[in-house]
């Protein structure tokens, strides 16, 4: 058990009555961290000094009886494709082992700026490309829950850090599903924003039109806080919103007014019985509650998998290129001319995976091939799209399940597709560009079982709000 507590609203009332000091608990997530690092394997580099320098500011601030920011004093770590500056920043892979950032991704100037500790830099599927947290080139991290499973991926460090009390709130990237599945398999509360609502400028890029950076944490209040501490427009993101102003209808929601729809695909062939059973029975404490439960089709959705693994590599694939030995990271000298130096360099310093969708997405944007795959998928995307925004004008949100199972073992799954398949429940909201929250919602084996609630465009607060409902149910 942590000696600390571990919800925001509570470290901070510690902190402002003096029951313990920031440097003091900071010093204890550290120490807590090193010790554990061997059996977990969570974080791949800690950030001790600034944590600490951080730690001492805020305790200077209660000591002159200032006001303390909404993240003051609360330890939190980063996925390590976010930047900290001068600190490493290698998005799990060879080619940036010893990469350090020359400067914050804007989600950091925010954190810093609302006071926030960080603690450091976690654990991910090489440039965030997987679902287990097994292909990073710094060893697999192990679910804290039961360390013969994975924590799902690409996330699974930020997640695992959370689910292991290691740090208060964890921030990773989501481009298919990456926050919210390893939520799902850690037993912890992972959002999604709306694409846009958060600046990606300091994230390094997988798929541009996908990736969202979104916060994990104990519970939806403190996920709510910390999302509100990183949204916004960011003149260095072109695709960021304006936040709308929040308005009463965030407060004054009760659940038997929300009209819950549940679309039949996501209950169909494929799901683990049991996680099925745990899902129905969240969904039917909704219905207990008074809200109007209403089967809905998507049928698009069975599209989406195949949609997304076109997308997705051909943006990889122009990403990716500009890691080539030239700009920053690994370079193999040994080659003979620049040619020479770019293949070594890539096939040393890149994993299977991400060789693996460079290459389809490489072919798919191909001539001859471009209209046939891309522009196809393009198209199906769109679709996608429009069906989410019709069901929305029926129901106000949707319940599904996170994933098909719970996590599953290390090794498991050595072929791509079925690596591909357990994110099957949370790609097609990320097509959509949809806010979605993956919460604990029971247990199958002991493992935890996630309930996804999705809404429309630009209803993050909402979808948080039903989350914070959907908790005061258990």
């Amino acid at each position: 058990m942590n000696k600390f507590p571990n919800t925001i609203k509570e470290i901070q009332k510690g902190l402002i009555e003096k029951k313990f000091s920031a440097v003091e608990m900071t010093r204890y997530y550290l120490d807590k961290i090193k010790k554990e690092n061997s059996k977990f394997n969570i974080f791949l580099s800690l950030t001790d000094d600034l944590a600490l320098a951080q730690a001492k500011e805020v305790d200077k601030k209660i000591n002159r009886k200032e006001k303390l920011g909404p993240l003051e004093g609360i330890p939190i770590a980063f996925k390590d494709n976010i930047l900290v500056e001068d600190y490493r920043a290698t998005s799990g892979s060879k080619i940036l082992e010893k990469y350090k950032a020359p400067y914050d991704a804007t989600v950091t100037e925010k954190l810093k700026s609302a006071g926030a500790i960080i603690l450091g830099k976690t654990n991910l599927d090489e440039f965030a490309m997987g679902s287990s947290t097994e292909s990073s080139a710094f060893g697999v991290t192990k679910n804290p829950l039961d360390i013969s499973r994975v924590p799902g991926g690409s996330s699974g460090g930020s997640a695992a850090a959370v689910a292991a009390e290691q740090c208060i709130v964890a921030f990773g990237s989501d481009t298919g599903g990456s926050v919210r599945q390893p939520g799902s398999f850690c037993g912890v509360t992972a959002f999604r924003p709306t694409y846009g609502s958060v600046s990606r400028y300091g994230l390094m890029a997988m798929a541009s039109s996908l990736d969202q950076i979104g916060p994990l944490a104990k519970n939806a209040e403190d996920a709510q806080v910390a999302f509100d501490v990183i949204k916004g427009k960011d003149r260095l993101d072109s695709t960021t919103i304006k936040p709308k102003a929040k308005n009463n209808e965030v407060q004054l929601r009760k659940l038997k007014d929300l009209k819950i729809g549940i679309p039949e695909e996501y209950f169909e062939k494929g799901i683990d019985k049991d996680v099925k059973k745990a899902v129905e029975e969240a969904i039917a404490k909704f219905k207990k509650k008074g809200a109007t439960i209403k089967k809905v089709s998507l049928p698009n959705t069975k599209y989406a998998l195949a949609v997304y693994y076109i997308i997705v590599p051909a943006e990889v694939s122009s990403n990716l290129a500009r890691y080539d030995g030239v700009k920053f990271g690994f370079r193999e000298e040994k080659a003979k001319n620049l040619l020479e130096m770019y293949l070594q360099t890539r096939a040393k310093g890149l994993g299977d995976e991400v060789r693996r969708r460079i290459i389809l997405g490489t072919y798919v944007l191909s001539a001859g091939y471009r209209d046939a795959y891309y522009g196809q998928a393009q198209k199906v995307r769109a679709l996608i799209k429009q069906e989410f925004e019709k069901v929305f004008a029926e129901v106000d949100f949707l319940l599904t399940p996170t994933t098909p199972t719970t996590a599953f073992k290390i090794g498991e799954k050595t072929d791509p597709l079925a690596m591909y398949l357990s994110d099957i429940y949370v790609v097609p909201a990320s097509l959509a560009g949809l806010p979605a929250v993956s919460v604990p919602c029971g247990k199958v084996n002991n493992l935890p079982v996630g309930l996804q609630i999705i809404g429309p465009q630009f209803k993050d607060d909402l979808v948080l709000e039903v989350a914070k409902l959907y908790e005061q149910l258990n």
